[in-house]
């Protein structure tokens, strides 16, 4: 699916701000057709353009509609946001799998994503003209979403599973330090932490376990090992030069 198949219908948005928000989020993520259905007299106000900022361009192009039926004449496959569970609870898609159905459409495939009413939705006549069906699982307590920010974990899905989400990829997995490397780092560090007496000559493993810990739970690499014996490497030459000085101030005033 390329960008411009993906169609963002509104239906009866009611308010000039979130109106204004949904072409910021669409162009954030590289959308811009938009189809209002019989929106709200304001809906190119100041207010909307405040809000859109850099993207009202996204709603200067808007597509104007009496009505849904209108809207989708040229849609081939429309997916229809609610709540609403009823009969269709075992047909709804999440948004991350919505995003796969919607990234694995030929190019040139119509594709529309609709969207209700910010306090009632789409109603069961308006869902009956879509094929699918999408819900956000947000909690019970608080179900309801505002219509921008639903519709940018939408479109999120959809641009990370596009081509524009292949461009990231996780961290590599690193090669952890061997044993032997640890166990070496862990005898430098405690000879030298005994040397500036940082440590407990009685009892010097009671701290060292704390670096243990510290250092276990970091997965090192050989890299830190190196890096972190090369930090014990220069407190040893310093605490060298420390005891050449006091040396030979000792020994000038013997």
């Amino acid at each position: 699916m390329k960008p411009e198949d993906l169609y963002i219908i509104l239906v009866k948005p009611q308010g000039p701000l979130n109106i204004g928000s949904i072409c910021r989020t669409m162009m954030n993520f590289g959308f811009s057709k938009l189809r209002l259905v019989n929106p709200c007299p304001e809906y190119k106000s100041l207010d909307a353009k405040k809000m859109a900022l850099g993207a009202f361009k996204v709603l200067e192009k808007a597509e104007l509609f009496d009505d849904l039926p209108c809207a989708l004449h040229d849609i081939q496959v429309a997916f229809g946001t609610t709540r609403r569970f009823g009969k269709y609870r075992n047909n709804f898609f999440t948004p991350a799998n919505a995003a796969t159905r919607i990234n694995g459409a030929d190019d040139g495939i119509k594709t529309a994503l609709v969207m209700g009413t910010e306090d009632a939705g789409l109603e069961t006549k308006e869902l009956e003209l879509c094929q699918h069906f999408i819900t956000i699982p947000t909690h019970d307590d608080y179900p309801s979403m505002n219509l921008s920010h639903s519709l940018s974990i939408l479109i999120y899905e959809i641009a990370m599973k596009s081509d524009a989400g292949k461009k990231f990829y996780e961290p590599a997995t690193q090669k952890l330090a061997t044993g032997e490397e640890t166990e070496h780092m862990f005898a430098h560090m405690r000879k030298t932490l005994q040397d500036i007496d940082f440590l407990d000559s009685q009892n010097p493993d009671h701290i060292l376990r704390t670096f243990r810990r510290l250092f276990g739970s970091a997965a090192l690499t050989p890299r830190d090992i190196k890096i972190v014996q090369g930090l014990m490497s220069r407190i040893d030459w310093t605490e060298s030069q420390r005891r050449k000085q006091k040396k030979q101030i000792n020994d000038q005033s013997s």
